[in-house]
């Protein structure tokens, strides 16, 4: 007799619908497993027989065929397991097909029949609503993903037998009920802005990195609070919207990086890999490619503590995806396209000693040194860094200050006005930030006045700076106006834009 029943697995960060054919005829006993499996799906063999067996169901003593379609797809995971199971049961009549129709099935059977957990069931939800599936069955540790999107019934199932007897019709499992995925969405960060001492340009600079999006390099001598600063810059980021979080949620699903029980998303991810971290690791990829920290960092920070010591052909993989706000990969099996739209945040020292320029130490660094460290670091990946500052250590006062600085909940609250007029403006375009503007959007938005028009026609020459740095500097001062609730950007926008872009050239 022949079964078909829908099951699902992923490709990069999507789900993708499998259709999993079984057929049972007379014969030698036998079971083949065909279209493209990999070998955690051959393995499911065993486990599919061992899980019937061990709750007491049927498992037919002839010869079995499954076929997953479509079979020039190679399939990995062992999400499958539940398909193939079902289909077995319903090929030798046990369940009817007719009580499959517009239901999908996920989970991985363990021997004594319960249904585990498997990464990436958010990615396939998704997949089975666009497909226009009414039910899905996953498991019950993922049950905390199921509930995020509506107009889909999804039930979280423990074991084999109870999935049976609800299709059997003989004790029903309730749908999960769909939730409000920001109703928490509130962070209480255990940092804050307030925390600070002095660094009152560096506070500034990452204010208007939060407000528009925009990549910052801080360069300053140790322990002047270079670290201390960007591990905050994640608590004075607007909240995500519900667009935001589900994707954020689906990336960390499909790499199995969700809390236990599959906790939502709810604040912006901050990142930050060790200088070690290989080019695959970074950007993503592999034989079947697998998303990177670039990727990891989708909606939130990419901190890239002491760059320098980053080999530098891994720090030259960054300029794709800061500049189309998204990483292609392609292999041989496969060629897949990964959402990257992170805030870049990076830290150095001057030079080797990290004393170059410092108000009290000495730098002991040859010429040649401090050019070979320099050096490290690429002019095209510098140029793409929309702000460049350096930092000088905190005086002794202002680290024995007893007043708190500014919190981060009243920059946040100024960096969340700005970010609404940019949404309003740039929304139209697909674009959510002031950062994520294209030339033809720099054009329309970023008007001078005449003074700033001279001005930045002066500092083009003075500063030879190239085309992209002109739109960069451009996108800075359109945040810094809309920090200030200006439509216009003026000559003092533009100045402190452009002194944010070149101060550690000075």
């Amino acid at each position: 007799m022949f079964a078909q029943v829908i099951g699902e697995t992923t490709c990069g960060i999507d789900g993708v619908k499998i259709v999993v054919e079984v057929d049972v005829t007379n014969g030698l006993p036998g079971f083949d497993l065909v279209g493209l499996p990999q070998m955690s799906v051959k393995e499911s063999k065993e486990r599919v027989r061992a899980a019937l067996r061990n709750s007491d169901l049927p498992f037919p003593s002839t010869h079995i065929v499954v076929n997953l379609a479509p079979a020039d797809f190679k399939k990995e995971g062992s999400g499958l397991d539940v398909a193939i199971a079902i289909g077995i049961l319903t090929s030798s009549k046990f369940i009817k097909q007719e009580s499959l129709d517009g239901k999908i099935f996920v989970g991985e059977l363990s021997l004594d029949g319960s249904i585990k957990k498997v990464p990436g069931v958010l990615s396939m939800i998704i997949e089975a609503k666009k497909s226009g599936f009414k039910e899905i069955y996953i498991p019950f540790d993922n049950a905390n993903e199921g509930n995020l999107l509506h107009d889909i019934r999804v039930f979280a199932v423990k074991n084999l037998n109870d999935l049976v007897n609800h299709l059997l019709g003989d004790k029903m499992l309730r749908p999960l009920k769909s939730e409000n995925i920001l109703q928490n969405a509130h962070k209480d960060y255990s940092i804050d802005f307030s925390d600070v001492k002095g660094q009152l340009v560096a506070r500034r600079a990452l204010e208007i990195a939060a407000a528009g999006g925009h990549s910052i390099l801080m360069v300053g001598s140790p322990g002047c609070g270079k670290t201390m600063l960007a591990r905050r810059l994640v608590t004075i980021l607007p909240p995500m919207t519900e667009a935001e979080a589900l994707e954020v949620t689906k990336i960390y699903s499909i790499v199995g990086l969700l809390p236990s029980r599959g906790k939502l998303m709810l604040e912006r991810p901050f990142r930050s890999p060790h200088h070690s971290i290989s080019g695959s690791a970074l950007i993503g990829g592999g034989p079947v490619p697998r998303p990177g920290e670039v990727t990891l960092s989708h909606n939130g920070v990419l901190f890239l503590d002491e760059l320098p010591e980053f080999e530098r052909y891994t720090l030259e993989m960054l300029r794709q995806p800061l500049e189309d706000g998204e990483v292609n990969i392609s292999r041989v099996r496969a060629n897949m396209s990964f959402p990257s739209k992170f805030l870049l945040c990076a830290a150095q020292n001057p030079c080797p000693c990290g004393y170059l320029g410092d108000t009290l130490k000495h730098c002991t660094c040859k010429p040649s040194q401090i050019t070979q460290y320099q050096r490290k670091i690429s002019g095209p990946l510098l140029d793409r860094f929309d702000m460049q500052i350096n930092l000088q250590r905190v005086a002794f006062k202002e680290l024995k200050d007893i007043e708190p600085g500014e919190p981060s909940e009243v920059i946040r609250e100024r960096v969340v006005s700005a970010r609404e007029k940019q949404v309003e403006r740039l929304e139209q375009y697909g674009l959510h930030c002031n950062a994520q503007m294209t030339r033809r959007e720099v054009v329309k938005f970023c008007q001078l006045d005449n003074e700033a028009t001279k001005l930045m026609e002066r500092y083009f020459a003075v500063l030879q700076l190239s085309a992209r740095s002109h739109d960069r500097i451009l996108k800075v001062a359109r945040t810094i106006a809309d920090l200030a609730g200006e439509e216009c950007i003026s000559s003092k926008h533009l100045s402190e834009a452009i002194q944010l872009r070149t101060s550690i050239k000075s």
